[in-house]
């Protein structure tokens, strides 16, 4: 039985309709992830239970007043984070094993550049700062008296 490497795209998603760009599914998951934009870009399933999940938070956090102390307003903050993180590693990854698992059977072959590069510093520094008040305010609403 031969044995499978982490480069192994037998896991891969099946071919390509169109070409995936690096750089956009970054943005998306960087802009977007909260909602699971860069899952229905790069083809993956499921990605409605991402949207569902964080609009039913956020729907549910807004009808109260101090929304941003709601629990419902936490647990959105998961897949927002989330959404930053897998920006930062989809915008790292190499070209040739992007290529590999989102571009399947393409005859054209990914060449960044700096692209990528960018979109990952400034999520980093963006999403540092969202997670960094999230845990503010969570740290605020656990510690202070704070009217419902």
């Amino acid at each position: 039985m031969p044995s499978h490497s982490a480069d192994d795209t037998s896991h891969s998603l099946p071919p390509a309709k169109g070409f995936r760009h690096k750089t956009v599914a970054g943005l998306l998951a960087a802009v977007l992830g909260w909602a699971g934009a860069h899952w229905w870009y790069l083809g993956r399933r499921h990605g409605w239970v991402v949207l569902l999940f964080s609009l039913i938070m956020i729907g549910t956090a807004l009808r109260s007043e101090t929304w941003y102390f709601h629990p419902a307003f936490f647990l959105f903050l998961i897949p927002a984070v989330a959404g930053f993180i897998e920006a930062i590693v989809l915008c790292l990854t190499s070209d040739a094993r992007f290529d590999a698992r989102y571009n399947p059977g393409q005859a054209r072959q990914s060449n960044t550049g700096w692209g990528p590069v960018l979109v990952a510093g400034i999520t980093l520094a963006v999403g540092t700062a969202i997670l960094m008040l999230g845990i503010v305010l969570l740290f605020q609403s656990l510690f202070e008296s704070i009217p419902a």
